[in-house]
Parts: C-alpha cells; sequence; structure tokens
C-alpha cells in the first residue's frame, strides 16, 4: 500500500543497516552480535539522569559458537 512521506533525516547508518522508504517485500541484514552491558547502560534520549553507584558486569561465557548461523540469500 503506497504511503507519502514527508522530510527524512538519516543521523548515521552502520555497516549491517537496512534503510527503507516505500513497499518493500523482504528485507534481510547480514549481521550476528552478542552484547553484554551494565546497568544504565543503552539509556538514549534527553535529559537522562542515572544514578548507579557500583554497576559490574561479569560474563563467563564458555560457549564457542551459541547458535549455528545460516547464511540463505
Amino acid at each position: 500500500m503506497p504511503a507519502k512521506v514527508g522530510a527524512v533525516n538519516v543521523t548515521s547508518l552502520s555497516s549491517s543497516s537496512i534503510f527503507n522508504i516505500g513497499d518493500v517485500y523482504n528485507m534481510a541484514p547480514q549481521a550476528w552480535v552478542k552484547t553484554f552491558a551494565g546497568g544504565g547502560s543503552f539509556n538514549t534520549g534527553s535529559g537522562i539522569n542515572i544514578d548507579i553507584n557500583n554497576s559490574n558486569t561479569y560474563v563467563n561465557d564458555q560457549e564457542m559458537i551459541d547458535q549455528s548461523l545460516i547464511n540463505d540469500s
């Protein structure tokens, strides 16, 4: 279903990003990542005030591969 799109402001795109305006049938980015983060991470916005006295993230991940990754494109 067609749509009218006004002004678009793209700040940044990473290497595995997809940017689309309009109709699309299939989009498949090709990237896999495992992320570990402590308290207060990934907060975005203006005027955020985070008060964390001590934040530790301990990771003991002994698996070499968590899940097989199949690229079917």
